[in-house]
This record gives structure tokens, sequence and C-alpha cells, in this order.
């Protein structure tokens, strides 16, 4: 936020995002006296005004919905004084000042700026990401230790609770190394298997009709596929690490992926329901 304008980002990972950006022209200070000055300096305090205004209100408009916040963290950047004026303001909503984790001075505008604010900020960024990701996943060990039955863990489990709409966030970890072949049997049909490169077996390519090797049609990271297909399940998705000592126990433990439900799923009968099929074939995705 400057004196030509301001531009509104997110960053989720390693992912930007520019979401919206004005431009706004304000009269610069100038030297007259006299009545002449007054009116001009009221009239560059209104539009001042105005322009922080506006932001506060943009600024809810993108980061509350529903009521309620939907950044971990807010950063607020900019060359001149305006960033300071809005933290302080009456007009910025009072979740949002909450939220305001760094204010950093930056030599650009629109988009060199919100990449150089990233940057400054990186640091107040992380520890943000890192206490979001101990409070997630201690909420997920407390479903399990209250035995709620509203989680669940491993890909099969976790991707059968997506195509029911049962899951609320997935929990994953950054660097799962899953690759997610799509195969043809001898039949024609579909089959999805899921596989650790670094696995030996490859047990997972054999037709079970045939003992020969099944046709790959396609490979993708698993970690890709989930990013491009969760929200069509309404849930949300959390990248997290293992330097966290919860992190750590969620990758060791339970393999690095889980989910958070809406309500308990009975997996015993899904399973049942599916057959003796040891792949769980989710070709509906």
């Amino acid at each position: 936020m400057d004196g030509n304008g301001a531009l509104f980002g997110a960053l989720s990972g390693n992912t930007r995002e520019i979401l919206y950006k004005f431009t706004v022209d304000l009269p610069k200070k100038h030297g007259r006296g006299g009545q002449s000055a007054l009116r001009f300096s009221r009239l560059r305090d209104e539009k001042r005004h105005n322009y922080v205004r506006k932001v506060a209100e943009t600024a809810v408009q993108y980061f509350i919905t529903a009521d309620k916040v939907n950044v971990s963290g807010l950063v607020l950047a900019g060359s001149a004084d305006f960033k300071n004026e809005l933290s302080k303001s009456d007009m910025f909503d009072n979740r949002l000042q909450a939220k305001i984790v760094k204010i950093v001075d930056i030599s650009y505008g629109g988009e060199n700026g919100f990449n150089q604010a990233i940057e400054l900020s990186a640091e107040a960024l992380s520890n943000v990401k890192f206490i979001q990701e101990k409070k997630l996943i201690t909420q997920y060990f407390d479903e399990i230790s209250q035995d709620t039955g509203k989680f669940c863990y491993g890909i099969d489990d976790t991707l059968k609770a997506l195509e029911l709409g049962a899951c609320e966030t997935i929990i994953v970890h950054e660097n799962l190394p899953i690759i997610r072949y799509t195969l043809k049997n001898s039949e024609g049909n579909e089959v999805i298997a899921h596989v650790d490169p670094g696995n030996p077996d490859k047990s997972w390519q054999l037709d079970k009709a045939t003992g020969t090797d099944m046709e790959v049609v396609s490979e993708v990271s698993f970690l890709e596929w989930l990013a491009e297909t969760y929200k069509n399940y309404g849930a949300t998705l959390e990248f997290v690490t293992d330097r966290s000592s919860e992190g750590a126990q969620f990758v060791k433990g339970f393999g690095g992926v889980g989910a958070l439900l809406r309500y308990k799923v009975n997996f015993e009968q899904l399973v049942d329901e599916d057959s003796d099929d040891e792949y769980y074939d989710d070709s509906d995705f």
C-alpha cells in the first residue's frame, strides 16, 4: 500500500496469488499559502482518509469469509506511511488487526513490492506456519485419543472419506513421495495404485486375473493430484512439515496422510461394500 495504490495478495505454501489491486490518484503536497493551501490540505486529508477506508473495506472483503478471518497472518507493506496509518486506523477491522504479524518497508509498489514483502517477512511467516501446524496436528491427535471416530489416516481411507464428502481438513506431509498410477487391467478396467517409489515391491502392477503386468495409463505425483482434486469435495487441504515434534509423529506414525472428518465414517463397512479388491478403485475422482 503506497501513494499510488494498493495490492492484495495471498501466500499459501510456495503459491503466491494476487487477489486484487487498484490505483489511487492522491493530490501531492504543494507550496501555495493562504486560503487555497488550507482548502487543498483539507481535500488531501479527505482523499487519504477515503483511500485508507477503501483498503480497510477491501481487506474485509478478501480476508474475512462468513464472519471468520480466513488467513493465518497478515503482513502490511508499503513505501510510505499508509501501512502504519492503516494498522492504527479505527476503520481497519479489529479481527484483521489482531492477525498482523509484520509491517515492512518496501521500495516498490505492485507485484515487485508483493514479492519483496514476502522475502522481508519470511521469518515471521514461517513462525505463523509452524504454530498453525502444531495446533492442527494436536487437534488431529486429540480426535484420535478421544476416539471420536471423526478422523482417518492412510491414503485409502482418506480418499474414501473425501469421496463421501466427509473430509473437513485433509492433512498431508509436504514431501510425501507417493506416485498415483492409473493402470488398465486385462478386462480394460481402470485400476488406481498409490506407490512409494522407494519400495522395491512391484506387485501393485500385476493383473490378478492373468499374473502379467497391467498397462500404465498415467502417473502423477499424489500431492499434485490431491491439490487439484480436494476442492471438488468441499474439503480444505493443509500441508505440514516434519520439523515440529507433532509433524514428525504424524509422518512417522500415520504415514503423513490423514483427515479430520465432519462426521463418523465406518471404514470397515465400506471395505465390505468395496468387495475384496486390494486396490481401492477411485477412478470416479
